[in-house]
């Protein structure tokens, strides 16, 4: 849990640390990380999606957005957003819109009244008579063993699914929603190609970091560790990340924000006596008055490991 000189984190802040606004901060990430999947993976069959590197004219337009954000802070619109995976989707939508790729965002499929078929997070121009569907998610995981390195080996924080899981609806039900008549009868033309973009961080025991058969080598990554092994983490300053500001490194203007390690262990062990979730923490060092982050990773429970095995056997 040292990290590296040329972690994505370092790399983030050379790159964008001259932004200052969280939403475009957050674009910024989506745009320019790697992705969790690697495209050339026989697994994925060439079914995966991949952004390509910044250039130069999205780099600017990204420097121009954070100069004014008025654009951005429209689509956005006035609403608190509490699921992340939703406000990643707004921020690509506005992305894609930019682009002028975008024709749908968030199409609901129906085969009848009552009997949802699926949902097209995004149709793009493909040429001038055909859709792309790109089936976009944004995921953390957690490695619940230091030895397991298949996909199912890697869990939600919340237990709820597992990258296996999620990756075989995707490719299996989702991907394939163009090829309903439902979705055909309503669509001003057919998708020509269906592809999964997959943007994420994945956490792994004791700052392991096992090669995986189709994740990317040079993904996004972390460490957890239980509350109760809290002290071998780095004496050093923490930040404890809400959950909208998962995506991007952190960047702190206040040191109000900064715990020691004493400090977030006293704070974590309060909240765990009423709550199981996970929690996602920044190591940070100041710099010109700004804390930037180092690395990060889940404080879990002192139960959750177990919960996790019993969870997903």
């Amino acid at each position: 849990m040292n990290p590296a000189a040329d972690s994505y984190q370092a790399l983030f802040h050379r790159r964008w640390g001259h932004l200052r606004r969280d939403h475009v901060r957050a674009l910024a990430w989506l745009l320019d990380s790697p992705d969790l999947l690697d495209a050339d993976a026989p697994a994925w069959a060439g079914r995966v999606a991949t952004l390509g590197a910044v250039t130069p004219a999205t780099a600017d337009w990204l420097e121009r957005l954070d100069a004014d954000p008025s654009e951005l802070d429209a689509a956005l619109g006035e609403k608190t957003y509490t699921r992340l995976g939703l406000y990643a989707e707004k921020l690509m939508a506005f992305y894609f819109a930019q682009q002028g790729r975008l024709v749908r965002h968030g199409m609901q499929i129906r085969a009848s009244r009552n009997d949802t078929v699926g949902e097209f997070d995004f149709l793009l121009e493909h040429g001038a008579d055909a859709l792309e569907h790109i089936e976009f998610a944004t995921k953390f995981y957690l490695q619940r063993g230091a030895s397991a390195t298949d996909l199912d080996a890697l869990v939600g924080p919340n237990l709820a699914d597992s990258l296996g899981m999620k990756m075989r609806k995707i490719f299996e039900r989702q991907l394939t929603l163009g090829q309903h008549p439902a979705a055909q009868a309503l669509l001003p033309h057919p998708v020509t190609l269906a592809r999964a973009l997959v943007k994420g961080w994945l956490f792994y025991p004791a700052g392991s970091w096992p090669a995986m058969q189709g994740i990317m080598s040079g993904h996004c990554r972390g460490f957890w560790c239980s509350l109760d092994t809290i002290s071998q983490l780095p004496d050093a300053d923490y930040v404890i990340l809400p959950k909208l500001h998962w995506l991007a490194p952190c960047r702190a203007d206040s040191a109000n924000w900064v715990l020691s390690r004493e400090g977030l262990t006293d704070h974590l062990t309060d909240q765990f006596e009423t709550s199981s979730t996970p929690v996602l923490v920044a190591i940070v060092q100041e710099r010109n008055g700004t804390f930037e982050e180092l690395d990060r990773g889940f404080i879990v429970p002192p139960n959750w490991a177990a919960q996790a095995s019993n969870t997903f056997p």
